[in-house]
């Protein structure tokens, strides 16, 4: 992914800050049927937008949430006025789980063409097609069960998917069924990454976990930065800092020719939730690093 143009970030060591920012533009509900399976969703669109090619983020809800209460908690929605990006939030329905889940440890929803990855898939390509959005410049993220979605799309949709932002989720494979899934978030999985449909080459993925995260271990942040990077990384860096109120170590990895194939972020003393959020959304933390907007950064700097 490439820079904006008409984006000048303020850049000091490893950080671009994004401006803060409220929104003016358009949130748009919609459904969509990907083979028999109707997928509601809420679509923004940056105010004056003429169908200029734009970058989109994919965010995907964690459990017990919607759409406008994730929007609304990670406020991905205000740095997406001020960088002109749309941003796409799929909802899970209360029929496909019961307390709307993304179902990640299910194998029927673990591989290309089937289950939740495609149904996901298909409605990113058609709002790509509607927006003229640039294909170069599509990254999918998520909280939790939604994180674990979001990775399992980089991993089974590289193509599609340029980048992935993981927060308190877990690698692909980490479980097969529920049993497994519950020791997994307890224990921490080491990455199974399926044979099929697996990606072959490294999809850059940014990681948010706290180190106080009693929902889903933090071990499995890493076990998601390892499936990620495999053998591609030569190099990481460490850097120690404080943001908000609380202290965070970043891990960042580096590929052979200098560019960034990874970021771990660990946010020290937080549980699970979004890292920087806003209190008025659900599972937010607002001390912190803000998720969001190093997220953001990592996609459209790329």
């Amino acid at each position: 992914m490439n820079l904006f143009d008409t984006w000048s970030p303020f850049v000091l060591g490893f950080h671009t800050f994004l401006p803060r920012a409220g929104h003016d533009g358009d949130f748009i509900p919609g459904s969509f049927d990907a083979g028999g399976r109707t997928m509601r969703y809420r679509l923004f669109v940056p105010s004056g937008h003429a169908g200029q090619p734009m970058p989109l983020v994919v965010m995907l809800h964690g459990c017990g949430q919607d759409a406008a209460d994730f929007a609304l908690g990670t406020g991905m929605n205000g740095l997406a006025e001020e960088c002109r990006a749309l941003v796409l939030y799929p909802e899970q329905s209360a029929a496909a789980h019961w307390n709307r889940c993304w179902n990640w440890y299910d194998p029927t929803h673990h591989r290309r063409g089937e289950g939740e990855p495609a149904a996901i898939a298909a409605l990113t390509r058609h709002v790509a097609a509607e927006y003229a959005v640039d294909g170069a410049r599509i990254a999918v993220a998520g909280l939790s069960s939604g994180a674990s979605m979001a990775v399992i799309l980089g991993q089974t949709y590289p193509d599609l998917f340029k980048a992935v932002g993981c927060h308190s989720g877990l690698a692909h494979g980490s479980a097969t069924d529920g049993v497994g899934a519950m020791l997994a978030m307890r224990d921490g999985a080491p990455a199974a990454m399926p044979a099929c449909g697996a990606a072959p080459d490294a999809v850059p993925v940014i990681v948010f976990h706290g180190d106080a995260d009693a929902t889903v271990h933090q071990h499995n942040g890493a076990g998601v930065v390892r499936q990620s990077i495999d053998r591609h990384a030569v190099g990481t860096v460490e850097e120690q800092g404080e943001c908000r109120g609380r202290a965070f170590t970043r891990h960042v990895h580096l590929g052979g020719d200098g560019a960034v194939l990874a970021e771990q972020w660990t946010v020290h003393g937080a549980g699970h939730a979004w890292s920087g959020g806003n209190p008025q959304g659900s599972f937010t933390d607002g001390r912190g690093p803000e998720a969001s907007r190093e997220m953001l950064r990592f996609f459209l700097q790329r």
